[in-house]
């Protein structure tokens, strides 16, 4: 063996002195007197020393160095005896202690404090605040519209519970909302599933309670859990509004029957599909149902009119100036949209509306005349079939698919190309659809490849939905598969001078900034537009069956049509010729968007509830944002076809894919498309 190193006596110190201070907090405390004393004796007798006022003798300066040293330490000053010295040392250590634990109790318990502040354990003490219970990407989209409900509350207030840390939370939150005008956003920290936690929130004073599913696969067991604690806490039948959603409909009526008569159970994945489709069908839907659902300018509203008792709907949609009636809630909780223009409006029944307010609607001015003249002919009820690309699979894709089968015309194709790792992709897989109308093919590929979508015939389709992948242990971003998509979509369309019909659904709202969209594109949140249908119906329980009727019962009655439908290309017409004109066809004007080539449609506002005296030139560019009659999708499913001629046939390309090359007279066999 080597000749072992010497250590050096630095080391030697060192590790004594740690071995000092590992045995006690004696020992520690002895090591600070240690070397106090090492620093103030030394610097107290230079000072004496060197003062030319201090004592000749020795022992006189020896006594000014103890007094030196025990005012800095504050020990006391005491001379004489030995013992004198020593009881004022041990008064003086005392003191100090008494002082040092004092502030250490104090610096505790702020600390305690300070930590429980951090954590969210304190109780919220709040009257007529807004409750949100869970967290997942609603949270953002329906904090942010609380908080605007909020604004003018004396102390307006919305209170957050997840089980996530609350600094967190808050940040997150006040990152995404920015300004909150004076209301305050307070998080909590704790299961959304413990009453205990739930009443740190005092949902018993609050004005509306509403619960968010996660993301994972237990997030609607969840949330039923979450119905059943608020039941416990505050009783069946109990409390404020619940507000509530689910992303599997089996879990539909057991969610329902937790959250009791005063609770509102939505079918988030369902509801997401058909607004989809309803986006995909007209383009430039989104920016309007945005402004629809939101809580600022004009959107749905349930009014008392007195005035209206016994009026017909043709004479109260003519009556007031800055409302647009699109029908009755009846005193038995039903809503009845675009009723028949002779139906009257009944005892108990009000008016559902389009207006920036629920004040009780404002007469139209005289002077503002329906002008016959100038109104449309009938429009050509000859409907075409429709062609509809799906690129992408997730969860919502099947409730995409059925609702396209349910609403479109005999003879319609879908077209659906999804990667083999994104989910099923033939017929087999996904189960028969209900509705013969419609003829699906598959195609596996990828639509991230150019070489995929330069084989389809993009240009010949009249819609394009662009779907994310769920998220999942290997997709931490799963808008990355979806934003190379549309990137590749966007290069086909500035190579050919073409606008494709794209409307893409993403899973993160950051996204949005980022989606690379042609002129005719447009993107969807998930879960944006359903937040918003939930935010509403907190507001006002009286509009869940209106938004039950509006986007569920039909698969949605929302759509876009050309000006020239209404009134005559080129005219001067008020708008309510446009409502009057409308109103012959069993359909409820609600707004317009005028025409502006350089504005994409996405980003063109749409007035809503304009007044019935605004006159303006119409063009037949315009388009006229009205509610459809029931049967409208049973006279006329494909609204894009409505809107747009029939395309003529094309000769196949020969690097067209299988799928696109059939022809549309016969009805494809289902199944996987053919290699």
């Amino acid at each position: 063996m080597g000749r072992r190193r010497a250590v050096s006596w630095r080391h030697r110190a060192r590790y004594a002195f740690d071995r000092t201070l590992a045995r006690s907090t004696g020992a520690l405390l002895g090591w600070l007197a240690a070397c106090c004393l090492a620093i103030v004796v030394p610097v107290s007798t230079l000072l004496v020393w060197t003062d030319p006022r201090a004592p000749r003798s020795l022992t006189e300066r020896l006594v000014a160095v103890w007094r030196t040293s025990a005012e800095t330490l504050r020990l006391g000053g005491v001379t004489g005896a030995p013992l004198r010295m020593l009881l004022s040392v041990f008064l003086g250590l005392i003191a100090l202690l008494c002082v040092s634990t004092l502030v250490g109790v104090i610096t505790t318990g702020l600390g305690d404090r300070l930590e429980e502040l951090r954590r969210g354990r304190s109780r919220v003490l709040e009257k007529g605040h807004a409750v949100v219970l869970g967290w997942s990407d609603q949270v953002f989209t329906v904090v942010g519209e609380m908080v605007i409900s909020q604004v003018g509350r004396v102390r307006g207030a919305v209170a957050v519970l997840a089980d996530r840390d609350s600094a967190v939370m808050a940040s997150d939150l006040n990152a995404a909302l920015g300004v909150t005008r004076g209301v305050r956003v307070v998080c909590r920290t704790g299961a959304p599933t413990d009453p205990a936690a739930l009443a740190l929130l005092t949902p018993a004073a609050a004005h509306c309670v509403l619960v968010l599913p996660g993301d994972d696969d237990a997030a609607d067991a969840e949330v039923v859990r979450v119905l059943l604690a608020l039941r416990a806490l505050l009783g069946a039948g109990a409390g404020p509004p619940v507000v509530a959603a689910v992303r599997d409909e089996r879990f539909l009526t057991a969610a329902r029957l937790a959250a009791g008569p005063r609770g509102f159970v939505l079918d988030v994945e369902s509801t997401a599909a058909r607004l989809l489709v309803q986006a995909a069908r007209h383009p430039g839907l989104v920016r309007a149902l945005r402004d629809l659902l939101d809580l600022t300018g004009a959107e749905f509203h349930v009014v008392h009119a007195p005035d209206a008792l016994g009026l017909t709907f043709a004479e109260i949609s003519s009556r007031y100036e800055e409302v647009c009636a699109v029908g009755y809630l009846a005193a038995d909780g039903r809503a009845l949209l675009t009723p028949a223009s002779g139906a009257r409006c009944g005892p108990g029944d009000r008016l559902i509306v389009v207006a920036r307010d629920d004040r009780p609607p404002v007469t139209k001015r005289e002077g503002t005349a329906v002008e016959s003249t100038v109104m449309a002919g009938p429009p050509d009820r000859q409907r075409s079939f429709s062609k509809t690309l799906l690129l992408g699979w997730n969860r919502r894709a099947p409730l995409v698919m059925e609702s396209l089968s349910r609403t479109a015309q005999p003879g319609s194709h879908l077209h659906v190309v999804s990667g083999a790792d994104d989910g099923p992709a033939t017929a087999d897989a996904v189960g028969p659809t209900d509705d013969e109308r419609v003829a699906v093919s598959y195609h596996v590929g990828e639509p991230t490849r150019p070489d995929t979508l330069r084989a389809l015939d993009l240009f010949g389709y009249d819609s394009v939905i662009a779907l994310a992948p769920d998220a999942g242990p290997h997709r931490a971003r799963p808008d990355d598969k979806l934003l190379l998509t549309l990137l590749n979509l966007r290069a086909l369309e500035e190579e050919t001078g073409q606008a494709l019909p794209v409307v893409a659904e993403l899973t993160d709202h950051r996204s949005l900034a980022l989606a690379p969209l042609g002129p005719e594109g447009d993107a969807v949140v998930r879960g944006e537009l359903t937040s918003l249908v939930m935010t509403r119906i907190a507001q006002n329980t009286g509009m869940a069956a209106v938004f039950e009727e509006l986007f569920a019962a039909r698969g949605g009655a929302l759509a876009l049509r050309p000006a020239s439908h209404y009134v005559l290309p080129g005219r001067v017409a008020s708008f309510a010729t446009v409502v009057a004109s409308a109103l012959r066809r069993g359909e409820c004007v609600i707004g317009y968007r005028a025409h502006d080539a350089r504005t994409p449609r996405r980003e063109a506002d749409v007035r809503l509830a304009p007044g019935k005296a605004e006159r303006r030139v119409w063009s037949s560019s315009d388009e006229i944002l009205v509610v459809t009659p029931p049967d409208a999708d049973a006279r006329c499913p494909g609204a894009a076809s409505d809107e747009r001629p029939a395309r003529p046939a094309r000769p196949a390309r020969p690097d067209m894919l299988p799928e696109a090359r059939q022809g549309r007279e016969d009805r494809p066999a289902r199944g996987p498309a053919p290699e």
